[in-house]
């Protein structure tokens, strides 16, 4: 049950509090074009969760070897695009041999899935707050939720947002942004985060 809690408590944290989307504008780029259909914010975010979360599991351990050595901290961008590579090529090959009609239908978007800000920008948080194996992979499975959440939130405001009372030079991309920054001004209010002057 402590293992239960433990990864839903990290998820929660992901999700809510720092969502990727609207605390940190990690994949803000690949949200927006997510959710242009609603079967792309399904795929992206279940190839978001599942590389943030393998992802994060591996880079536990490497953080446990490297973090601790001096200046072990400047090779961690590097090997954690190295990690995204091999799980990303390991993750192709399982699906062309074994679900070949899976794989014909997402190798086109695959690289938008796990190339990104989204789950880069997991390892870096994991590995800044530091935790426990359970906490790594509760803040990846988070991020993947929080990257649905903030997806279909955008989806659902694209149909006001693309209206013709918006001014034709926001439209599209700008107005997303916008909406964006609104709703990240909303999340850090309900966090709690106060401005001082």
């Amino acid at each position: 049950m402590a293992v239960l809690s433990a990864i839903i408590s990290a998820a929660m944290l992901s999700i809510f509090v720092q969502n990727a989307i609207f605390e940190r504008a990690f994949g803000s780029n690949v949200a927006i074009y997510a959710s242009r259909r609603e079967s792309h914010i399904i795929g992206f975010s279940l190839g978001i969760t599942a590389m943030t979360t393998a992802a994060s599991v591996a880079t536990y351990f490497l953080d446990g070897i490297i973090l601790p050595m001096e200046n072990g901290w400047l090779f961690m961008p590097l090997i954690y695009v190295g990690v995204i590579s091999v799980l990303y090529i390991i993750a192709l090959l399982v699906m062309w041999r074994f679900m070949p009609k899976l794989f014909v239908k997402i190798r086109k978007y695959a690289h938008l899935a796990v190339f990104n800000c989204t789950v880069i920008g997991a390892l870096f948080l994991n590995s800044g707050y530091g935790g426990d194996l359970l906490s790594y992979i509760g803040y990846g499975i988070g991020t993947g939720i929080g990257f649905f959440l903030a997806s279909l939130m955008l989806s659902i405001a694209r149909e006001k947002l693309d209206s013709d009372k918006i001014p034709k030079a926001f439209r599209g991309y700008p107005i997303m942004l916008i909406y964006i920054g609104v709703v990240s001004l909303a999340f850090y209010a309900l966090v709690g985060y106060t401005v001082d002057f």
